[in-house]
């Protein structure tokens, strides 16, 4: 199922005096759209999207075929120090 993505709506004066309600628009992820004179002037759409993306599916994983480890001890090995004291 994919995800439908909510436009706001905003005039120049809500840009003045409504920038929280735009800001946390943005921060869910939705698109607002400014209108001046009612007519649309553009589009202010958010930085990135959020990836729900989980670490065994991340494609990092699988490119050495001949591991048998899983995901976790395979980072469990990445991330150890290079020396042992």
């Amino acid at each position: 199922m994919k995800q439908v993505k909510v436009v706001m709506k905003a005039s120049i004066v809500d840009l003045r005096y409504k920038t929280n309600d735009i800001l946390k628009a943005l921060d869910r992820n939705e698109s607002v759209t400014i209108l001046y004179h009612g007519k649309i002037k553009g589009v202010i759409k958010p930085a990135k999207e959020k990836s729900e993306l989980k670490v065994i599916e991340h494609p990092f994983f699988g490119m050495n075929q001949e591991t048998k480890e899983s995901v976790l001890k395979e980072l469990e090995n990445l991330r150890k120090p290079r020396y042992d004291f």
